[in-house]
């Protein structure tokens, strides 16, 4: 079995800097699963941490550059820590820094993706982090979840570990309720259990849970099992693997996406948006159709042929997110226009399709 196990800063970081004790727990644990011959990627915060405490500085820095600075001394201690404990257990580890940009590029996600799974291949514990030094929005706004839910679709895992700092998703906050009840199997991520998870007064601050919500949500969608588990707790993902229940888990429905539909729905970034009518909405929600020329009414963004951009309802519903066939010159020369016309209004004709149904993925 293929897994991804994410760890966050605040479970192996500790005032001063790192928890070398935590992170030779979770080590161990993870070793076993190796042992046990599963593949298993860490993807692992803590950077910026480390460097805080190798500099001495006790308040995380405001300044982008500051904390870009930190991040590339902090790296290094990251990486010693985990090749020191997993050599204990006598495991081989290797790091390997992703920016979002590697996802948005079909090249550089494939290229991405062999390496990776070479490395596991050779029976080697990739420890995968955000390139901090050069990922400014990351910094600024973002956290590993969404990373870790992009390497596992990447390398298309069979689970997603997600350690927090709480037992699991909660029906309310449990620092504030008591009687807080514990989610422990969820089949379907709807907009109420997401507004629950973020909105005010909710469990926003109890391990970032809104994000590892949106994490889930997408590998679910890959077809990946994700459980969130505190990773405080020892020997947690092996009890699972064993068929024991903890934490709260989230389980894929449907049909699991392909490794390329994976990458247009979650790695590619959309360059424009096609506005379509309510019959390019049916043929594509409910028919399985592809998109025509005549179901397009308007071009937005400038995109060429074969970049990503979304198909949007004139009321700005998101239907969908392909890879369009046309760029946005050529769609606004035909759009609303029969298939039979394109060759006529062009002078030549790629495809019959704006948008081919095997590069079209639904995200409404």
């Amino acid at each position: 079995m293929r897994l991804v196990v994410k760890i966050g800063s605040n479970i192996i970081t500790a005032s001063g800097g790192l928890d070398e004790g935590r992170i030779r727990a979770i080590a161990g644990d993870i070793s076993g699963l190796f042992r046990s011959g599963h593949e298993v990627a860490v993807v692992s915060s803590g950077a910026i941490a480390a460097g805080m405490g190798k500099l001495g500085f006790r308040k995380k820095p405001v300044e982008i550059k500051m904390k870009q600075a930190i991040a590339a001394v902090g790296q290094s201690s990251l990486m010693w820590a985990y090749e020191k404990v997993f050599a204990e257990n006598g495991i081989k580890v290797a790091q390997v820094l992703l920016t979002r940009d590697v996802f948005s590029d079909r090249a550089r996600y494939i290229n991405s993706k062999n390496t990776i799974l070479t490395l596991l291949d050779l029976k080697i514990v990739p420890i995968i982090n955000e390139n901090d030094t050069v990922a400014i929005d990351e910094i600024r706004f973002g956290d590993n979840d969404q990373l870790a839910a992009l390497v596992a679709s990447l390398i298309e895992a069979d689970r997603l570990f997600i350690l927090s700092d709480v037992d699991g998703l909660f029906d309310s906050d449990p620092k504030e309720n008591s009687g807080a009840r514990l989610m422990g199997v969820i089949e379907e991520i709807t907009p109420e259990l997401e507004k629950m998870a973020g909105g005010s007064g909710s469990l926003v601050g109890t391990g970032g849970m809104y994000s590892k919500l949106l994490a889930a949500k997408k590998a679910v969608s890959s077809g990946i099992i994700v459980n969130i588990i505190n990773g405080r707790k020892p020997g947690l993902m092996n009890e699972i693997l064993s068929g024991k229940n903890r934490g709260s888990e989230f389980r894929p429905k449907g049909e699991r996406l392909s490794a390329r539909k994976g990458w247009i729905a979650y790695g590619a970034k959309a360059k424009g948006r096609l506005i379509i009518d309510d019959g390019a909405k049916e043929a594509l929600t409910h028919k399985g159709k592809s998109l025509l020329p005549s179901g397009v009414l308007a071009v937005e963004g400038d995109f060429k042929n074969g970049d990503p951009v979304y198909c949007v309802t004139a009321r700005g519903e998101r239907v969908a997110k392909g890879i369009s066939n046309y760029s946005s010159e050529e769609i606004q020369k035909i759009k609303g226009k029969k298939t039979s016309d394109i060759e006529a209004v062009l002078g030549y004709r790629y495809s019959d399709e704006v948008i081919h149904r095997d590069n079209l993925v639904l995200v409404g």
